[in-house]
């Protein structure tokens, strides 16, 4: 059996763990680490292009829940959905378009609230 794959993701002061999925594209993302970008908002969405490509997995979703890390294939984008985005129809974030689902973040990811447009993102093995 895989070993869990823990994330720490840090956004200024704001840092949490997540645990990656055993999807192909968290595999490219787990072998890329660690990646930095500048963290972009979107409503209750963080999002930011990383130095990998995957394209759209079979089971691929726009809808996603609060909490789940997401790779948006257009942008090369790191997704962290935290709450209603601008595409929401009801209080579940939604995605401009679809995107692989890479794990979820452990704990409250509300606490990226906090995070403004411009901050800079570190994704890091835990």
């Amino acid at each position: 059996m895989p070993t869990e794959r823990k994330i720490r993701i840090t956004a200024g002061q704001v840092s949490a763990e997540a645990v990656l999925n055993d999807s192909p594209t968290a595999t490219q993302i787990w072998d890329a680490l660690p990646i930095e970008g500048r963290g972009n908002t979107w409503g209750d969405e963080i999002y930011f292009s990383i130095p990998v490509d995957a394209k759209q997995e079979k089971d691929a979703r726009d809808i996603v829940a609060v909490g789940e890390l997401g790779y948006w294939p257009p942008g090369s984008a790191f997704c962290i959905f935290f709450g209603r985005t601008p595409a929401s129809t009801d209080d579940r974030p939604r995605a401009a378009s679809a995107v692989n689902i890479l794990g979820r973040i452990q704990g409250d990811a509300t606490v990226f609230r906090a995070v403004s447009s411009g901050t800079r993102v570190r994704l890091e093995r835990a």
